[in-house]
C-alpha cells in the first residue's frame, strides 16, 4: 500500500462520534482502534513506511506508524524528538508503551525525561519509572521516589500527576516494605480520590488501587 492509499483508508475510517469522544481527552482523531490495528496487520512491519506516516503529522497515521515500525531501529535522539513532537496523549502513550519500552535506549531515555521541565516529557519518564518499579527495581531509589511524589504530585499538571500516581501505586503493590508509606501518602494527598470509575474497574486512587491489587495477589498465591 502506498502512503496515498493508506491516508485515504484512514480518512474513510474516520467516525465523527469517535472523534467527539476522543477530543474530550485531548486526542484529535476519529478512527476506531480495532480497525486501525487490523490495517496495521495487513501492512505488516515496514519501518521506513512508518517514518513516512509519522511525517504526515496526522494522529491516526502516527498511531498506525507506531504499530508497523521496528522499535529497536530508532536512535535515542529520534525517539526523543518523536516524543517532543507528539503532543496528542494517545500518540504519546503508544510511543512510550509500544516503542520506547522495546528500545535499547529505554533506560537512557527514562533518565533524561524524568526531570524534564516540560511536564508532558517528564510524565513519560515517570511512566517508564513505574514500569521499572515492577519489572526491574534494582538500583532504583524507591524511598527517594516516594519523597518526590509526596512533595510534588498534588500540584503536578494532569498528565504528570497521573504518571506519578501510577508510580506510587506500583511501589505500594510490588514492594511490601514501602506499602504502608505509599498508602499513607495516597490517603493524605487524595489525588484522584473522586475520579469516576466504571463498574467492575479499579479506582486510580492509589490506596484503593494498591489494596485491590494486593488482595488479588494474595488470592492467586
Amino acid at each position: 500500500m502506498t502512503l496515498t492509499e493508506v491516508m485515504a483508508e484512514l480518512a474513510s475510517l474516520e467516525d465523527p462520534k469517535i472523534r467527539a469522544v476522543n477530543e474530550r481527552y485531548g486526542d484529535d482523531h476519529g478512527v476506531n482502534l480495532t480497525k486501525l490495528r487490523a490495517l496495521a496487520k495487513r501492512i505488516k512491519t515496514r519501518h521506513e513506511f512508518a517514518g513516512q506516516l509519522w511525517a504526515t503529522g496526522d494522529s491516526a497515521a502516527r498511531l498506525l506508524a507506531l504499530l508497523i515500525c521496528r522499535p529497536r531501529s530508532f536512535s535515542q535522539d529520534e525517539l526523543d524528538a518523536m516524543l517532543r513532537d507528539a503532543r496528542v496523549p494517545k500518540v504519546q502513550d503508544w510511543l512510550v508503551n509500544y516503542v520506547v519500552k522495546k528500545s535499547p535506549h529505554v533506560e537512557a531515555l527514562r533518565v533524561s525525561w524524568f526531570d524534564d521541565p516540560d511536564p508532558v516529557i517528564a510524565s513519560a519518564g515517570w511512566a517508564l519509572t513505574a514500569d521499572r518499579v515492577v519489572k526491574k527495581p534494582e538500583g532504583l531509589d524507591l524511598a527517594g521516589l516516594l519523597d518526590l511524589i509526596e512533595a510534588q504530585m498534588a500540584d503536578a499538571p494532569e498528565r504528570l500527576q497521573w504518571a506519578m500516581n501510577a508510580c506510587l501505586a506500583q511501589i505500594g503493590i510490588e514492594h511490601p516494605e514501602y506499602r504502608a508509606r505509599a498508602l499513607e501518602i495516597g490517603e493524605r494527598l487524595e489525588v484522584l480520590k473522586d475520579y469516576p470509575t466504571s463498574p467492575g474497574c479499579t479506582s486510580p486512587f492509589a490506596p484503593v488501587w494498591i489494596t485491590e491489587m494486593v488482595r488479588r495477589q494474595a488470592e492467586q498465591a
